[in-house]
């Protein structure tokens, strides 16, 4: 076989072009695999996601400060998340459409990074008038939430209202967080331990929820 190769030009050729192929193909699916996911800045996104205010901001968003209370009574700020990679999403405890399907998989994130110190979930009620701290505590504790990893929040309805529309860019619909206001969203918001979004994922599908920790395991790297 060494002599037919070192004979034949054709053959040698081909081989080289196989290998060469091959070796290009392993990079690119590597690269691909492992780019790092985009930082969001609202023009980024659809405009019906983002609050008018914002809509032509290009550089530079990141969360703002929060002030909420977790399902042990616990004060939560952005200083729980400092330095972290988390997941936000946004529900309310009577939901009996999509906020199971997310509240499951919000714990399939749990379980899947309960190991890993950096990475941490954050669920806002949109009905916090209702969900209060007794009502977050016994639905945490029949969805296994850690609060060690998992802060399951109520607070002002204004305050969280704002969070959605201008800083997660969580919802379509425009609103003003008072009475009559009321949003509905199956979005994951990635955030980046530097306050970045980094993506927006439909939390109730499972094709989502994999892509969702792929790129937070690339986030980790």
């Amino acid at each position: 076989m060494q002599t037919e190769f070192l004979k034949n030009p054709h053959l040698r050729q081909g081989i080289i072009i196989f290998l060469v192929l091959t070796s290009l193909l392993i990079f690119f699916s590597y690269w691909l695999r492992e780019e790092q996911p985009a930082v969001y800045n609202p023009s980024d996104l659809n405009p019906a996601l983002v609050d008018r205010s914002l809509q032509d901001m290009n550089t530079n968003h990141t969360i703002g400060p929060f002030r909420l209370i977790n399902q042990n009574g616990d004060t939560i700020t952005e200083k729980d998340y400092e330095g972290k990679i988390y997941v936000a999403d946004f529900f309310f405890t009577r939901c009996p459409t999509i906020c199971p399907v997310m509240t499951n998989n919000m714990e399939k994130l749990q379980t899947e990074f309960l190991n890993d110190a950096d990475v941490k979930l954050l669920s806002l009620s949109v009905t916090p008038e209702y969900d209060s701290v007794p009502v977050l505590y016994n639905y945490a504790s029949k969805n296994g939430a850690l609060d060690t990893k998992w802060n399951i929040t109520t607070g002002n309805k204004r305050h969280i209202y704002e969070l959605a529309r201008k800083n997660y860019f969580a919802v379509v619909d425009q609103g003003d967080g008072g009475l009559q206001d009321f949003i509905h969203t199956p979005n994951f918001v990635l955030v980046d331990k530097k306050k970045q979004i980094r993506g927006i994922y439909d939390g109730t599908k499972d094709e989502e929820i994999v892509r969702l920790i792929e790129d937070i395991r690339i986030l980790q790297q």
